[in-house]
Order: C-alpha cells, then structure tokens, then sequence
C-alpha cells in the first residue's frame, strides 16, 4: 500500500460558491477539453452520440431541488477530486500510483504503474474518480497541473481550466494552507464547514448549506406576497471547498 507524505503547509485547492454557480457545465466541458490533451490525456467516450452516452469526466455537476413550495430553489453542486489531507485512494492503492504530492497536497495518478483494480475508487467516499474503460487506468482531477505552474502562461491562466471558464465567478483557486489567501480568508468569511466529516479524512471540502428568509406571514398564518417581484432574499452564501 502506498504511504501519505508529512503534511506541508502549501495546500492548494478550490473554493465553489455554490450560491453563484448556475449549473451551466462549463467547468465540466472545460476541464474535459483541457485535460483529454493535458496530463490526463486520454479522456475517452463511449458512444457519445448514441442512445446510452458515457465516458471520463473529472468534473461533473449535480442538480438538486431544495426547500419546498415557494421557497425551494435549485442547487447546482459540483463533484471533483477533493484532495484530501488523509486521502484513502492514495494508501490503499496497491502500486504507489495514487499519490499525494508533498510540496503542494495535490493527488495524482501515474498511469504508468497504475493496474486499473479500481480499489481507489472503491475507497474514495465522495466518488471523485473515473475508470476510463478504453485506456483501462483510474482518472482524477489534477488541479490542472499543466497549467498553474506554466510559467508561459499569463498570471491570469495559470489556475485550473474549470476556474478560468467560470462565466459567474463561483469558482476560486489559491492556496488553502495560507490563512491570509484569498480563498482562506472567503471560506472564513462565508462559514464553509467540511464535507462529511465524519470519515476523518480531512476532505478540506467546506460547504455552508443554502439558506432561504422565511417567508413574513400574516394573522391567519398564510405566508405574505414576497416582495421584490415575488423574488426570495437568500441569508447567507453556500459554499463548497476542494482541496486541502
């Protein structure tokens, strides 16, 4: 089984404001056009313009109805890799394939020892990975490695491609292990608390929960016409934290 380096303090990773995102997948078509010519290369599919379309994404977005009524809403959560502190893909993995770098936190695969038993899979709670079943080895994300330390590119395109086409801004890159990034400082600031804490792997995945005005009632009981349009007012922000 593959042994966990010694913590650093440089813990890069991402911050989803899940209150901004729409769900329009670019991040998810992004990442997939990057990164089938990138690190991860191939990404392939199966049939992807017949009747039962599959394939590898590293990123992938879910939609989910919240509240009830008048009050529900829709939100759109994005599921990667959330390389985590302790993370039980990289230790059960019986080739060193899966592998947590030490100098930034980032979780890997080296397709090249990787064996595709899918064990790494099985372990991961959050179900961030992805057998590609033609090139027969374990996908993940990779936090765009080829890209944030290209030192050809702008400042501006040296974060993860998924951060770059993010046409609303949800989604933030930086390093998690600096209290005074900017990204530490946002999950500070909105509340963000990590993501199934209870497995103790650390996931650095920090989620504050959509929260929704109740709604002003009247003498009888029966909620008042909103104002605004009828639109709701929204307390507080939501937020989802990758990497750690």
């Amino acid at each position: 089984m593959t042994a966990l380096p010694n913590p650093t303090a440089k813990k890069l990773g991402l911050v989803i404001d899940l209150d901004t995102c729409v769900g329009c997948h670019a991040c998810a078509t992004s990442c997939k056009e990057w990164n089938t010519e990138g690190y991860s290369a191939p990404l392939t599919d199966q049939d992807p313009q017949g009747a039962d379309p599959h394939g590898t994404w590293l990123n992938r977005v879910h939609s989910y109805e919240m509240g009830e009524g008048a009050a529900s809403r829709t939100v759109h959560f994005p599921r990667s890799c959330l390389h985590c502190e302790t993370p039980a893909c990289v230790t059960v993995c019986p080739t060193g394939a899966s592998y947590k770098r030490a100098s930034d936190g980032i979780v890997l695969v080296n397709p090249d020892t990787c064996i595709g038993c899918k064990l790494c899979s099985w372990a991961c709670p959050y179900g961030a990975r992805e057998y590609d079943y033609e090139d027969g080895t374990m996908k993940k994300c990779t936090l765009c490695v080829d890209r944030i330390y290209n030192e050809t590119f702008a400042p501006e395109d040296r974060v993860p491609a998924c951060v770059r086409a993010c046409p609303t801004g949800a989604r933030h890159f930086g390093d998690l292990g600096d209290p005074l990034s900017a990204v530490s400082q946002l999950v500070k600031e909105r509340n963000g608390f990590d993501l199934l804490p209870e497995i103790g792997f650390q996931a650095g995945e920090q989620i504050s929960a959509p929260k929704i005005t109740p709604q002003p009632r009247d003498r009888t009981g029966r909620a008042r016409n909103r104002a605004a349009g009828g639109k709701l007012r929204l307390a507080g922000r939501s937020l989802l934290r990758l990497g750690r």
